[in-house]
C-alpha cells in the first residue's frame, strides 16, 4: 500500500512558494531550521483535512511574504535605511486589553501603525507600486468578512479589520520562531523546542518588515513619526524588544490572571478546533497556563533585573483602560512627551463610541472547561498578582 504523501514536505512547500510569483531568493537562510522543526510537528499533529490545508497555506503564505520582501529590498536598497523611531509598544498577557489600547493610540494620525490589510500581505507583488490602487486591500476586506461570517466565535474574541491597527506577531510567525503554532494546534515537540531558541532572527525579520511597511507608507504620502506596535508575545522577549528597538517605550497592560488565563485558553481552543477534530480542552488549558507562566516569569525577571529600563514602561490596569481609556493615553503621552491635542482626543473618543456599538457574538466559557482551577492560577501568578493586581482590587 502506498503511503500518502506528506503535505508538509519542505521541498514541495518551498517550490509552491516560489511558483506564486516566480521568485526564488528567500534572503538569508535563518528561517530554514525553525521551518523544518515546525513542518515536522505539523506532520505529526492530529489535524483534519481542512486544518492541513489551512496550516499548509499559512506556511506557503509566510514564504511568499519572505520572497516578496527580499525582492523589494533588492529593488530598492533604500528601504534598509528606514529608521523606526521611538515606537510605543503595547505588551501584556493575552486578553489584557492590548488590542483596545493599540487601536485607541492608532487613532492619532501622527503615528504609524500596521493595518490589517498590511499585516495580511506586507509586501506588494513584484511589479506593483505601493502608491497605486492595491489589490491587497480588497483581499483583506474579503478575508475579514469571511471571518465574521464563518468564524463568528473567533471574530468575537479578536475582531480583525482590514483598515484598523493589527498586531505584528505575524512577522515573527513568518520567521517560524513564534508561539502562534502552539496556539493553533497541538505541536508539543515544536513547542518544547522553542523554549531554548534565540529569537533574534525573528526580531531582525520583524524590524525589516516594519521598515518595508514604513517605506510603502511614505510612497503613499504618509509622513508620520512613531509606530504603535502591539504583540502580547513580546512579553516573553522584552530584552530582544529593546535590543531591536533601542528607543522603544513599552506599555504593559495588566489584568487579573483569573480572567486572562481562562479567556486565552478559550481563544486557543477555538483555534485548535479550526484545525483539528481531536481537541482536549484540558490539554489546551494545561499548555496555555504553562506558556503564560513561562512568558510572564520572563517578563518579571527582566523588569526586576533591568532597573535602568523602569522609565521605559508605563503600566496600565485593564479596568482603567476600559473605563477611562483617554486618561490612560494621557498618562502614556506624559511619560514620553507627546501632546494629547484636542483634535486627537476627539478622534479617539469617536472611535471608542463606534467600537462599542459593534455587534459581536458572546464569548462564553468557564475556567473549569479547561481544567483551570482558581487555586492553580493564583499559585502560578502569585508574585505577579501581588505586584500588579492586588493594588487594583476593590477593598471591602
Amino acid at each position: 500500500m502506498t503511503r500518502p504523501a506528506n503535505p508538509f514536505d519542505e521541498t514541495a512547500i518551498l517550490a509552491d512558494a516560489r511558483a506564486v510569483d516566480g521568485l526564488s531568493d528567500f534572503g538569508d537562510d535563518e528561517f530554514g531550521r525553525p521551518l523544518r522543526r515546525l513542518l515536522a510537528s505539523f506532520a505529526e499533529a492530529p489535524l483534519h483535512g481542512l486544518g492541513v490545508r489551512l496550516l499548509r497555506a499559512s506556511v506557503v503564505g509566510s514564504l511568499v511574504s519572505r520572497l516578496r520582501a527580499q525582492y523589494w529590498f533588492e529593488a530598492h536598497p533604500e528601504i534598509a535605511a528606514e529608521v523606526i523611531e521611538a515606537p510605543l509598544v503595547v505588551v501584556g498577557m493575552m486578553r489584557s486589553g492590548t488590542t483596545l489600547l493599540q487601536r485607541v493610540l492608532a487613532r492619532d494620525n501622527r503615528h504609524y501603525c500596521a493595518l490589517g490589510w498590511e499585516v495580511g500581505e506586507p509586501a506588494p507583488a513584484p511589479g506593483a507600486w505601493p502608491a497605486d490602487p492595491d489589490p491587497r486591500v480588497a483581499t483583506a476586506e474579503s478575508r475579514a468578512e469571511q471571518a465574521r461570517r464563518f468564524a463568528p466565535e473567533l471574530f468575537a474574541i479578536h475582531p480583525s479589520y482590514a483598515h484598523q491597527a493589527e498586531e505584528e506577531i505575524v512577522f515573527l510567525a513568518d520567521a517560524f520562531l513564534s508561539h502562534v503554532p502552539e496556539a493553533s494546534c497541538d505541536v508539543p515537540a515544536y513547542r518544547a523546542w522553542l523554549n531554548d531558541q534565540d529569537f533574534r532572527p525573528a526580531y531582525a525579520y520583524l524590524y525589516r518588515m516594519v521598515q518595508l511597511l514604513q517605506w510603502q507608507k511614505r510612497q503613499r504620502g504618509e509622513q508620520r513619526g512613531r509606530w504603535i506596535l502591539k504583540t502580547p508575545a513580546h512579553l516573553g522577549y522584552l530584552e530582544l524588544l529593546f535590543e531591536t528597538f533601542p528607543d522603544a517605550h513599552a506599555i504593559h497592560m495588566h489584568r487579573d490572571p483569573l480572567e486572562t488565563i481562562p479567556s486565552g485558553a478559550s481563544l486557543n481552543a477555538t483555534l485548535w478546533r479550526m484545525h483539528s477534530g481531536e481537541v482536549d480542552p484540558l490539554r489546551v488549558g494545561g499548555q496555555w497556563i504553562e506558556r503564560m507562566a513561562w512568558t510572564n516569569g520572563r517578563a518579571m525577571e527582566f523588569r526586576d533585573a533591568s532597573r535602568a529600563e523602569r522609565g521605559r514602561f508605563t503600566d496600565v490596569w485593564f479596568g482603567d483602560a476600559v473605563s477611562a481609556p483617554i486618561a490612560q493615553v494621557q498618562r502614556i503621552y506624559d511619560a514620553v512627551g507627546i501632546d494629547l491635542t484636542a483634535a486627537v482626543r476627539s478622534e479617539m473618543k469617536q472611535w471608542l463610541a463606534a467600537d462599542r456599538r459593534e455587534p459581536l457574538a458572546p464569548h462564553t466559557y468557564t475556567a473549569e472547561d479547561f481544567g483551570l482551577s482558581p487555586d492553580r492560577i493564583r499559585e502560578e501568578f502569585a508574585a505577579y498578582t501581588e505586584r500588579f493586581v492586588e493594588p487594583h482590587r476593590e477593598k471591602p
